[in-house]
């Protein structure tokens, strides 16, 4: 139903039928006059409005919930007591008492929760007005008019109240949906990453979400500098990305414990990678990406979840920058991790003579980690580290001369790069 306006009174059987009805019309003229009347003159008696509003009240108010309901195309249930309300109301001088307007509001969520569009209830609400105020108006040519100004005035705010109340009940109902919506997408999410949720439940949802719980799927889990949230920008931006990608079925995007996680199944472009550029495109970076393996099952989203996390966290310990890391990748350094002793050991039997050096370890540590990372490039070394190739020469002889491997020679390296990785580990321990 298009937006009323003052003229509800006087026209509202023309916009429903097309053609205009004989019949008293309350047009701005009578309107300005009544209202004159109104505050000239006190408000009519209950007897004199009772006698103009009491014939709808025993033989119509039935007939118009029928074809209001039918125009609308909903429940003529939904209607509940109003038009009763409504009369009451007029006679009375008030507006619509506090268990009116909760019914209002309960018949809101009603309507909501069967699907029934809020202008599709109004539409009931407004069209069942106008034709008890068209079936009123008919009688009103006997009335003076301070009496049909004091009926319209009180059917009119009741209508008002009646709509901000409906709309009230709608909006609640549709809040609590999405509540329940985004809690059972937690729980889900949940059931996936962490497991031990009731199998049952478990296809249940995802059955609900679109997603194949046999099928085979990879975890990524991303971090930035922020914690992340549900519905945020970012989650919002990859998810619509993702869901478009992957046709809008068999992906999960969620947030958990801050970052970013999304299960994907695996395609011959790596999604990862493309996952990556769309997070670099938000210009909320610098981000990091873990990937586990794929594996097929709700158990193996469960074990891909955790490699995603553990690759993530090795990565942070061995202060590794790379956009994205994955698990396999990482398996050297998860071997260390699994025997911190023996690691500790081993870090101090290679560079614990370089404590010996004059002006500490450090710099030499740092030449290393260096070196290693300019793949054994001199030059390179010197310029990342701003010094001089020859400095950078001499303090790898001394490194070689304390503690007995040098990092050209191939197994040197190996033992030296070893340490020095081992190392930020440990020491982050």
């Amino acid at each position: 139903m298009r937006a009323l306006g003052p003229e509800v009174a006087s026209n509202a059987s023309e916009y429903r039928s097309g053609a205009a009805r004989s019949r008293p019309r309350l047009g701005f003229e009578m309107t300005a006059q009544a209202e004159r009347g109104r505050l000239g003159a006190a408000r009519p008696t209950r007897s004199r409005i009772e006698s103009l509003v009491a014939p709808s009240r025993d033989g119509a108010i039935r007939r118009i919930a029928a074809k209001a309901a039918r125009e609308a195309g909903v429940d003529r249930a939904l209607l509940g007591g109003y038009l009763e309300a409504v009369l009451e109301a007029a006679v009375l001088g008030r507006r619509l008492g506090r268990a009116d307007l909760d019914t209002c509001r309960q018949i809101g969520e009603v309507a909501a929760e069967q699907g029934i569009a809020l202008s599709a209830l109004l539409d009931l609400y407004l069209s069942a007005l106008w034709r008890l105020w068209d079936d009123i108006t008919g009688r009103a040519g006997r009335a003076d008019a301070s009496l049909v100004a004091a009926v319209a005035g009180a059917l009119f705010r009741t209508a008002d109240d009646a709509a901000e109340a409906l709309a009230e009940g709608h909006e609640r109902a549709q809040r609590q949906s999405v509540r329940r919506e985004e809690t059972m997408r937690r729980e889900f999410v949940d059931d996936l990453l962490i497991g031990g949720g009731d199998p049952d439940l478990v296809r249940e949802r995802a059955a609900r979400f679109g997603f194949n719980l046999a099928g085979t799927h990879l975890v990524t889990v991303a971090r930035t500098h922020r914690v992340l949230v549900d519905a945020g920008p970012v989650h919002a931006r990859v998810e619509t990305h993702v869901l478009v990608t992957f046709g809008g079925r068999d992906v999960v995007v969620a947030t958990k414990d801050g970052a970013l996680v999304c299960a994907l199944p695996p395609t011959a472009t790596d999604p990862a990678a493309d996952l990556a550029r769309t997070l670099h495109e938000s210009g909320e970076g610098p981000w990091q990406v873990g990937v586990g393996r794929p594996y097929a099952g709700p158990g193996g989203l469960v074990r891909s979840y955790n490699e995603a996390r553990e690759a993530l966290e090795l990565a942070r310990r061995l202060g590794l920058a790379d956009p994205i890391v994955r698990f396999e990748s990482m398996l050297p350094y998860r071997v260390l991790a699994l025997d911190p002793i023996t690691v500790a050991e081993m870090v101090r039997a290679v560079l614990g003579p370089l404590d010996g050096a004059r002006g500490g370890p450090k710099p030499l540590i740092a030449t290393l980690d260096a070196y290693f990372s300019e793949s054994g490039n001199t030059s390179a070394t010197a310029r990342r580290l701003h010094l001089s190739p020859r400095a950078v020469v001499y303090r790898l002889e001394r490194i070689a001369q304390l503690t007995g491997h040098a990092a050209d020679d191939p197994e040197g390296r190996f033992v030296l790069e070893l340490a020095v990785r081992a190392r930020r580990m440990i020491s982050d321990t």
